[in-house]
């Protein structure tokens, strides 16, 4: 046999088992706490999402351009191999997603070491939360009217703010759409929760600060589990009907595109 081949069979087989044996230390050395980072990075059916600079065609022949793409995330979870959840202190677990104001990540801090395979995760405000009342908000109330995210502390908290204006075959001039979706009151509840596996297990550590890369679909809102056709209704706040499907369009709007699992990243 070629001695230069077997040469280059040891080589390749040193370096994966330095590779293996690098990768188990980084599992079996997991100890202490650290942050953990989401970046959400918003698209359109695979094309980059950008704010007013683009226009985007759905399925129902609706052409969009898209001004703003805001909407909560909240009450995050990570889940472990063995099923085991660790929550988020519930009173810090309450952010705004906003593209035009440049609030694209969520920071969870001091998270117990662990290799994590699964996310859970809110969208919108839970019941349980808006009944604290005002006082009970805490700073998240103001961030929340500062980005647009409030009809008023009665009517309650915007879940989603998608807005822009549109073209059809029988709407030829831009015109402006705006799609407002949250809960009023107990009887239309739109908040939702989302469980997304990671392809990757994040593994926290007191040396190792994952990241996970969300991939946020904006066309799922309009054109996801149900079709919402701007033609007939440009403009959607509080609608019995249509309030709770963009509710289950948003929630499938999250993918995981992958984990940065960062050796030594303090944030």
């Amino acid at each position: 046999m070629n001695f230069n081949y077997i040469k280059t069979l040891v080589i390749l087989l040193a370096i994966s088992l330095t590779a293996c044996s690098s990768d188990d230390d980084a599992v079996n050395n997991l100890g202490g706490e650290n942050n953990v980072r989401i970046e959400f990075d918003a698209g359109v059916n695979g094309d980059a999402l950008l704010l007013g600079a683009a226009s985007y065609t759905n399925s129902n022949g609706e052409s969009l351009t898209i001004n703003r793409f805001n909407y909560i995330v909240s009450n995050f979870v990570l889940i472990d191999a063995e099923g085991t959840e660790f929550t988020y202190p519930k009173d810090d677990s309450y952010f705004v997603i906003s593209e035009e104001n440049e609030l694209t990540e969520v920071l969870l801090e001091n998270i117990p070491a662990d290799e994590y395979v699964a996310l859970r995760f809110g969208v919108g405000v839970d019941q349980e939360k808006y009944q604290q009342g005002a006082e009970g908000q805490g700073d998240f109330l103001q961030i929340a009217e500062e980005n647009e995210m409030m009809w008023s502390w009665q009517a309650g908290y915007k879940f989603l703010n998608f807005e822009g204006t549109f073209t059809s075959e029988s709407i030829t001039e831009p015109t402006i759409f705006q799609i407002h979706m949250g809960s009023h009151g107990s009887s239309l509840d739109n908040y939702r929760e989302v469980t997304l596996q990671l392809p990757t297990d994040a593994l926290v550590s007191e040396n190792l600060s994952p990241v996970v890369h969300m991939a946020v679909d904006a066309n799922q809102v309009l054109d996801g589990q149900y079709k919402i056709e701007l033609s007939e209704a440009a403009v959607v706040m509080i609608d019995e009907v249509k309030s709770p499907q963009i509710s289950e369009n948003v929630s499938g709007m999250f993918r995981v595109d992958h984990v940065h699992n960062g050796e030594n990243v303090q944030h």
